[in-house]
């Protein structure tokens, strides 16, 4: 259950401000008249921040403690009064994905000592946090949370009804069958917290101006060189988009446009007067995900939000209210809501209402925030979208950010939260508006795993859409391309699948078994065609000496040799994980994972020399990509191209532009990602529908059928293969995952990452990519894995699964994940060895049960269908879904 919280400050928050010491706006009072002058802005500074709420306030803060302090932060009405001063202040670290959670977790602890520290009152309390389950499946769900809470040293249990009735006797425990506690999640009041950070901001040298609008920001050579206010022009390196709701807008008011794609719902909670015995201050907050509500004790009182089934998109185009005033109360839409809140307390029947909230939150199209550097204009970096979780996110994130701007990178993986996970297609007003309506009412809804949007759909799709989807095809959406998890065969009950949601053995089970045995005895068809493509090339070596100083493996191959290779960064970790074919002297084709694709071009944009004679072209449009897997797709692909293809005469990892059918031009790839025999077609687009006819006619007599993501997942886990933004990150080097063969340490010219990874080869690695296959599991009756469960080994955690899927050939579930090694007193990270990891005992726990798992550095070789040469393998392969 995705705990997004957000709190009211009961703030008399002018009060309880404190005066900009040194640098900052004055105080304004009440009437115009009485204000004194305002500040001057200065001319030029390092860094300017756009927003004043709890966002903007941690970016500052953090940023002067960094050493940063020339920051200027612009507020366009007061500090804390826009979403800000109604979120309800709910901080809460029950989330489900594992970034969120360690962001949650540094913002209770920040908040926790910064009255301290800044002398500002905060209205910190800890009272703990009590998320109710009325079906089993949403037990499992806050169970699978709880481990996650464990192993990272955050307090929680699995409590019964009785217990719940014990910490809140208000509560009605008639319908439950269990609830997840956690002691320390807290209360706040969030105006206040924004105001310290502001404070202690402001004593280390930023300054803070209020009343002063951005109309847009300024643009050179796609750089940031400053902003343009309603007060004067301020010049500057660095630009941070903190302005929440009105985020997109500010984002499309430049010369350059910044896509952020957010939009704002209204968000409706209730105020009551005290109760006749007051509620205590320190009692759990309640959050009932199955009746859609969280409930607070507010100043004796109850305050109690939700969100709804049928959410009211809010535009804000004009960002003509500087602060956000309450917005119209709706009791009829509210009802829904009320009804929950006095089922679960019907003591409340009684209780006076003081007043229906009304307020405006931001939500994204995937439930997370926006967070990073513009992949068009450097030095524009955001931090927006906070999906009703700004006071639990804001420390953390303002800190992440910090680091990323100040250090190049932040000290956690945030790519789940990338700005750059987005391309300009979710940036649509008709797309966000549509995405929100569903994405509020997510927020509580129970999320098994495999679920998939269902707004904003069919958007890009492969020219084979339509014949696919005849056929039976179910579908996903990556990156906004729709892609097919299997085929229902004929004669299936279509509408039973469709709604078989479980945390157990999954109705398309046999269906995904039946594609996984053709794809070993025969041969299938998988249409690939969202890989992000590229072509790269120059009129000299340009293209050469630049790809191999920005690729670990040597490049240098002779022309029609595929490559696999990492993109990597500084520290040696995995930017992108690709295959790059030699097309000529001077030409590349680089295929990449589907959300590379904004991501990728950024990071080659920004790196490659400015050379006219040197280009580069996302042609990911132009070609369809077929996988042709299986023993028989040799014969397929040689009946229609005339050609012989077996390995004397196409070796693995080779490519070579064919005519198959009538259509000229397919460039053929000996690749299939999953170490299985077979082909990649690289077709151009007006000739997909021919080549896709051709091939399925031919494959008639060898047994060829479609298949989808989920055997080609089956295939790629059993055998190995990690794939990038699941098992590979910015984090995670070649060395520790068992892929020293792809880099070319010797090549005869520096690359990026190549001293980190001579450093790691000296000295060892301090985490190694582990293949589990799970030993006392009974797939039919117990829960799955399926990504992100804890590894125990000899009873002690050591890290967590990345992904994992039935392996149909070893008729056993195979978990991939990576193992570290913490010193048992100090804690301290120490070298993973081979033996380390051949010498415990292993356990994954799923949903707190754990099972023995067996560790393995390497696959199983009886399951590679051909032996090939050493240098050849595909167990380079790597895979990218």
């Amino acid at each position: 259950a995705g705990m997004f919280l957000r709190l009211l400050s009961d703030v008399r928050w002018r009060a309880a401000g404190p005066r900009w010491r040194g640098a900052a706006c004055p105080r304004r009072g009440a009437s115009a008249a009485a204000e004194p002058p305002a500040v001057p802005l200065p001319a030029q500074a390092q860094v300017v921040i756009c927003g004043g709420g709890i966002v903007g306030a941690s970016v500052a803060y953090h940023l002067a403690k960094m050493g940063w302090k020339d920051v200027v932060l612009l507020e366009q009405g007061r500090l804390a009064a826009g979403t800000t001063r109604f979120c309800a202040g709910i901080v809460s670290t029950a989330r489900h994905v594992s970034i969120e959670l360690k962001m949650a977790d540094y913002s209770n602890k920040l908040y926790q000592q910064l009255e301290q520290e800044t002398g500002v009152q905060t209205g910190y309390v800890r009272t703990g946090s009590i998320s109710l389950a009325q079906t089993q499946d949403r037990l499992i769900s806050l169970k699978r949370i709880a481990s996650s809470l464990s192993v990272m040293g955050i307090p929680c249990e699995i409590i019964t009804p009785k217990q719940v009735a014990q910490l809140h006797p208000l509560i009605n425990i008639h319908d439950l069958v269990g609830a997840m506690y956690v002691p320390e999640d807290a209360l706040v009041s969030s105006a206040n917290v924004s105001l310290a950070l502001a404070t202690a901001a402001s004593r280390n040298g930023v300054q803070i101006h209020e009343r002063t609008s951005i109309s847009h920001v300024l643009v050179q050579k796609g750089c940031v060189t400053g902003v343009e206010t309603d007060r004067g022009q301020i010049r500057c390196q660095y630009f941070v988009n903190c302005a929440g709701q009105w985020a997109y807008e500010l984002g499309h008011s430049g010369e350059e446009t910044v896509n952020i794609p957010l939009h704002a719902c209204e968000h409706f909670y209730l105020l009551t007067h005290p109760l006749k015995e007051p509620l205590a201050s320190n009692l759990p907050t309640i959050v009932d995900p199955d009746g859609r509500i969280y409930i607070r004790n507010w100043q004796g009182g109850i305050l109690s939000g939700g969100f709804e089934k049928n959410p009211k998109p809010l535009f804000t185009e004009g960002r003509n209210q500087l602060e956000i005033q309450n917005l119209q109360e709706d009791w009829d839409h509210f009802e829904p809501l009320l009804s929950a809140l006095l089922r679960r307390m019907p003591d409340l029947e009684a209780l006076q209402i003081m007043q229906l909230v009304n307020c405006p939150e931001s939500f994204t199209p995937d439930m997370r925030c926006i967070m990073g550097e513009s992949p068009t204009v450097r030095g524009y970096f955001v931090l927006a979208g906070m999906n009703s979780a700004g006071i639990s996110y804001g420390g953390g994130a303002g800190k992440f950010l910090a680091e990323w701007m100040v250090n190049g990178y932040p000290s956690e993986n945030v790519w789940p939260l990338d700005l750059k996970r987005f391309g300009t297609l979710q940036s649509s007003r008709t797309f966000l508006r549509h995405r929100v309506m569903e994405v509020m009412p997510l927020m509580y809804d129970l999320k098994v795993p495999r679920w998939d949007f269902q707004t904003g759909r069919q958007l890009r799709t492969s020219p084979l859409y339509d014949r696919l989807d005849a056929q039976g095809a179910r579908w996903m959406e990556k990156h906004g391309f729709e892609r097919v998890k299997y085929f229902v065969p004929p004669g299936k009950d279509l509408l039973d699948l469709d709604q078989s949601k479980t945390f157990y053995k999954p109705d398309w089970f046999d269906i995904v078994g039946s594609e996984v045995k053709c794809c070993k005895e025969a041969v299938c068809v998988i249409d690939m065609s969202s890989f992000t493509k590229f072509e790269i090339s120059s009129t000299g070596d340009q293209a050469l000496e630049s790809l191999q100083y920005l690729f670990s493996n040597d490049l240098d191959v002779p022309v029609g040799h595929v490559v696999h290779t990492g993109m990597l960064n500084e520290q040696g970790g995995y930017e992108n994980d690709c295959s790059i074919a030699r097309l000529s002297k001077r030409s590349f084709f680089m295929i990449s994972p589907t959300d590379q694709q904004v991501h990728c071009w950024a990071w080659l944009k920004n790196r490659l020399p400015n050379d006219s004679n040197l280009t580069m072209e996302d042609v990911t449009w132009k070609y369809t990509a077929l996988n042709l897997i299986g023993p028989r797709a040799v014969d397929v692909l040689s009946e229609l191209s005339y050609a012989p293809m077996t390995p004397e005469h196409f070796p693995s990892l080779f490519c070579k532009e064919m005519s198959v059918g009538y259509a000229n031009g397919i460039r053929v790839m000996s690749i299939t990602h999953t170490g299985e025999p077979g082909f990649m077609l690289y077709i151009p687009i007006e000739y997909a529908l021919h080549v896709y006819n051709e091939v399925m006619n031919m494959g008639q007599k060898y047994g060829i059928r479609n298949a989808g993501y989920y055997a080609l997942r089956s295939l790629r886990i059993e055998k190995f293969f990690a794939f990038w933004g699941q098992d590979l990150d910015a984090f995670t080097t070649p060395m520790e995952c068992g892929r020293e063969f792809q880099v070319k340490l010797e090549k005869g010219m520096e690359f990026v990452g190549q001293e980190a990874l001579l450093e790691q080869k000296q000295n060892g690695v301090y985490k190694r990519f582990t293949m589990f296959i799970l030993e006392d599991h009974d797939t039919d009756m117990d829960l799955w894995p399926w990504w992100g469960e804890p590894i125990f080994r000899n009873g002690r955690y050591v890290g967590k699964t990345t992904s994992s899927a039935y392996s149909y050939t070893l008729e056993r579930h195979v978990c991939l994940g990576f193992v570290h090694h913490f010193d048992e007193k100090t804690g301290e990270e120490l070298v993973v060895t081979t033996d380390f990891i051949n010498q415990g005992e292993y356990e994954i726990d799923i949903a707190g049960q754990r099972f023995q798992a067996k560790a393995k550095l390497y696959p199983f070789s009886s399951l590679f269908t051909q032996r090939r040469r050493k240098d050849e393998v595909e167990l380079s392969g790597y895979q990218r879904e």
